[in-house]
């Protein structure tokens, strides 16, 4: 029986990686807030996985293997590349978070070309989903992680990823060697107590000590690898950074990650009045912080609302210009750079976007047990226009609409589908429908927030009583509010699509009214195109006669 069980966990863990994971592109954003900048002590990570892809959430249970069991590592077609040895116990892993409050999120940097490893074994999903099957804390799944690709390679490129414990927050970069070469060069810090640090798509850590085990890990060749490539002269006098090394800055990485970087510490810390300039590009200007100290502690419901931003309030919010359209849509279509003249021109790129396939936020909590503590608040699709619903790490089943559908075919089954038409008809008219989809979205999540403490409350009554009650318990909640939001949000895309039907949008009684468009925007028309839209006046009484004759 072991054995079954161990070929099927693996059946299941390589048919998850190759259809619902994301293909690895430059294209997610990570939030982490220490316990100490959280207003109830959680330590909270957020991870918008970015890609125009169908999520599939999945459920590992926590299984014993027998001494020889393997692991099938397979690419996105399902070809085998090799193998890896299983260890004699897995946990249960709930999508990205497992049985113990362990998370982990992540970015892609790429870094230089040069040293992506084809003959390494294990991309970086790979180490994910791994490191949540065999640690319990934060610095174990670093362990796990780099002692991977020690003894099997690294085949991604540059990767950031963002990994929490119920006390702890890291952030570890990881590059690979180039090809035939071994391990990885890799450097893991501790976001200290009372901080945020936040990430996308470009490396963060620059200078790190190299006498400091219980906060900064390291590679053993990080830096004399960096000397023998040329990345990094000792001679200069300058510090080592992992930063420039491995991912040496340029405009349109800048204008591309380090934007959606500061537009979260000025949320986060609007009394430092960070400049644009760094992610603008202008020579000289300084890198911004690994990490900050909040204003203000940070409540899970203010996490929410960080990853939901186009720049609103700044000169490069996307609801505003003639590229949002009349009716303010944040989206723009890729690609997301052109040409025009000899000059090259870009879009910006927000935390919210159109082309996220699923995200989440995490709360990791030390003083509750591990079932009740560790949540996973999941949406799919736009982190805008999406709904966040509460997993608890102690359920053992997930939503049938999480886990069905595909990209290929739509599906009112498949929750992905639904939240992702619903988001795509508001760009029929955003300014107006944007309300309707955030006046559901803000009924529901704030019912989640208040049901937490009770549901939590009867959770740890039954944990003393049967584990086996606390478990079905958590299951049913969890899962059952999760098939409820679907509902309500098929609801609601029906309801949007009736209401603004053909470009009228429906009264209080279902009567279709002109609403027109922004006078701004009719001012864009006309100055345009002055004389097209123009009626001219018909002039003299015998002018109009000869018109009517």
């Amino acid at each position: 029986m072991k054995a079954l069980a161990t070929a099927a966990l693996a059946a299941s863990l390589a048919i998850t990686l190759i259809t619902s994971a994301t293909p690895p592109t430059l294209a997610c954003t990570n939030l982490i807030v220490t316990k100490g900048a959280t207003t109830d002590g959680s330590v909270t990570i957020t991870y918008t996985c970015d890609g125009e892809f169908h999520p599939r959430m999945r459920y590992y249970p926590a299984a014993d293997h027998e001494p020889d069991s393997v692991v099938e590592i397979k690419d996105w077609s399902g070809n085998v590349h090799g193998t890896v040895k299983q260890v004699p116990h897995t946990y249960a892993v709930v999508y990205l978070m497992n049985e113990h409050q362990l998370v982990i999120g992540e970015t892609t940097f790429g870094g230089r070309e040069e040293l992506e490893n084809p003959d390494g074994l294990l991309h970086y999903w790979w180490l994910m989903r791994l490191a949540l099957e065999r640690a319990k804390t934060a610095r174990e799944a670093i362990e796990v992680m780099t002692s991977l690709v020690a003894e099997y390679g690294y085949r991604s490129t540059g990767e950031s990823f963002s990994i929490a414990d119920p006390n702890e927050a890291w952030l570890m970069e990881m590059i690979g060697p180039g090809p035939g070469g071994e391990g990885a060069q890799w450097v893991a810090m501790r976001v200290p107590d009372g901080y945020v640090c936040a990430h996308a798509n470009m490396s963060r850590i620059g200078e790190f000590p190299l006498d400091d085990p219980e906060n900064c890990l390291y590679s053993e060749n990080v830096i004399s690898f960096a000397v023998d490539k040329g990345y990094y002269d000792p001679g200069t006098g300058e510090p080592f950074r992992f930063n420039h090394a491995y991912n040496p800055p340029h405009p349109e990485m800048l204008r591309y990650a380090a934007t959606r970087v500061w537009s979260l510490f000025r949320r986060v810390a609007p009394s430092q009045n960070w400049s644009p300039d760094y992610h603008r590009g202008v020579p000289g200007a300084e890198r911004y912080p690994l990490w900050i100290k909040p204003d203000k502690k940070i409540s899970t419901a203010d996490v929410f609302a960080l990853m939901r931003d186009h720049y609103e309030g700044t000169e490069y919010d996307m609801t505003k210009g003639v590229d949002a359209g009349p009716f303010g849509s944040p989206n723009r279509w890729r690609p997301m750079t052109w040409d025009n003249d000899g000059a090259t021109y870009s879009w910006e790129r927000p935390i919210s976007t159109q082309q996220t396939g699923f995200s989440y936020v995490s709360q990791s909590r030390s003083w509750l047990p591990d079932a009740v503590g560790g949540v996973l608040w999941y949406g799919v699709d736009d982190t805008y226009t999406t709904c966040y619903v509460p997993m608890y790490c102690g359920i053992n089943e997930i939503p049938e609409s999480f886990r069905t559908g595909s990209l290929g075919k739509f599906s009112w089954d498949s929750a992905w589908w639904v939240f992702n038409l619903t988001a795509n008809y508001a760009n029929l008219k955003y300014s107006h429908i944007i309300e309707d989809i955030q006046s559901v979205q803000t009924d529901l999540e704030s019912t989640f927030f208040s049901l937490q403490p009770v549901v939590e409350k009867n959770a740890l009554e039954l944990a003393k009583k049967d584990p086996s009650l606390l478990t079905r318990y958590l299951t049913d909640y969890s899962v059952g509010n999760a098939e409820m939001m679907v509902d309500r949000w098929r609801e609601l895309c029906e309801f949007v699509i009736c209401k603004y039907n053909d470009g009228y949008v429906k009264d209080e009684k279902g009567r279709p009214q002109e609403v027109g468009y922004p006078e701004t925007w009719l001012e864009n028309v006309m100055s345009s195109r002055p004389n097209q839209f123009k009626l001219e006046s018909w002039g003299d009484k015998t002018a109009q006669k000869d018109l009517l004759d």
